[in-house]
């Protein structure tokens, strides 16, 4: 497979998505990785997870949200930020021949892609990078209403000292989840997966151990393929 670059219509506007094929051989899944609320789908923290990902055997799929296309500070609704989700994946799967396929990606972008998945949207599984479980300093304010509904399988990633996700209330709100939803904790690591140099770790190990996780969960992946199951929206 070959890099490729598309354009795609999002509610009358246009938003960049890049494929990129994974460097070690493998009849890999396509993982579409949404950004954060304050990045792009070039900012170091997305092109470092996709290296990652893509050297143990990840197509990945990059891409902006309309409103980082604008150049805008401001993110996107999150009816928007789905359709977007939606229409890359449309377009990914026309253009990429692959059976399996996983959303996710780092933050909103991951929420987003929840979201989406709990509404019915069908993928192969989610992989949710530093989920914003409540706003920093707002831990009344869970985002997890929706959570109980996803079917599919879920690895979800965050650092122990993520100010957006105290781990306390994570693991209060993974205890009321189905079997298909698996946590995995960073030890020492924030909300964007750094480590403080008193722990001896630095920011490639993280993302070491990030690819260490979701390979193990990836070969846990049992059952038909979403391409043979109905999408729903």
């Amino acid at each position: 497979m070959e890099a490729k670059t598309w354009a795609v219509a999002v509610d009358g506007e246009t938003v960049t998505a890049t494929f990129e094929p994974a460097t070690t051989p493998a009849a890999a899944p396509v993982y579409l990785l949404a950004h954060g609320a304050g990045g792009h789908m070039a900012d170091r923290g997305v092109l470092a997870t996709a290296h990652q990902l893509r050297g143990r055997g990840l197509h990945v799929v990059r891409f902006n949200f309309p409103y980082a296309e604008r150049r805008s500070r401001r993110p996107d609704a999150m009816p928007l930020l789905q359709a977007c989700i939606a229409a890359v994946a449309a377009t990914a799967r026309r253009e990429v021949g692959a059976t399996r396929w996983l959303l996710g990606g780092r933050s909103m972008g991951g929420r987003a892609a929840s979201m989406l998945a709990a509404d019915g949207y069908a993928c192969d599984g989610l992989l949710l990078l530093a989920y914003p479980l409540h706003p920093a300093g707002k831990p009344d304010r869970l985002r997890d209403a929706h959570l109980p509904r996803i079917t599919m399988p879920v690895l979800c990633v965050n650092g122990t000292r993520d100010a957006l996700c105290e781990r306390p209330l994570m693991e209060r709100v993974v205890s009321g989840l189905g079997p298909n939803f698996t946590m995995h904790w960073v030890d020492g690591a924030d909300h964007s997966f750094h480590v403080l140099k008193a722990s001896g770790r630095d920011d490639a190990a993280v993302l070491d151990e990030i690819g260490e996780a979701t390979t193990r969960w990836i070969g846990s992946l049992t059952g038909p393929p979403a391409a043979g199951r109905r999408t729903l929206r």
